[in-house]
């Protein structure tokens, strides 16, 4: 059951980062930053797949992602049909890594520390949900700050 509601949630707040990316007029707005605000949307979204691609795909999935989380904040005017390319695959990578697990492993423990803490592997997932929540209102405010 909780397995089925994170498959869900995940894809729908992936679905609803590429709407928001997809809202900005112009796609080079993506990339700006202003006073007061630390990260564009584009790094943002570059962020989230990262984070999404090492803890579910990569450690979960087994999926041979590699983190390069420098590049996330440091890449710049990446193309949106590129990010929107990501975030599709990001979907499925979420998707068949979910759906490999078994209800049972998700009262086990994640199969990483998470800063230097063992955790459960429900607790994990519903870390990185909520991290993909927070930043996509970052993203959503981001835009409608910016006038995209």
């Amino acid at each position: 059951m909780m397995k089925d509601a994170l498959l869900i949630l995940f894809e729908r707040d992936l679905r609803k980062l590429r709407e928001e990316m997809n809202l900005y007029a112009d796609e080079n707005k993506l990339w700006v930053v202003q006073e007061g605000i630390s990260n564009s949307a584009g790094n943002l979204c570059l962020h989230l797949l990262g984070n999404l691609n090492h803890f579910i795909g990569a450690i979960l999935g087994h999926s041979g992602y590699v983190r390069q989380r420098d590049d996330e904040f440091s890449l710049k005017d990446i193309p949106l049909g590129i990010l929107t390319a990501q975030i599709d695959a990001t979907i499925a990578v979420v998707q068949e890594a979910l759906s490999g697990l078994l209800d049972t492993d998700l009262e086990g423990n994640y199969p990483e520390q998470k800063h230097g803490e063992t955790v459960k592997m429900d607790f994990m997932l519903l870390h990185l949900l909520g991290h993909l929540s927070y930043h996509l209102g970052q993203i959503n405010y981001h835009r409608r700050l910016i006038g995209g």
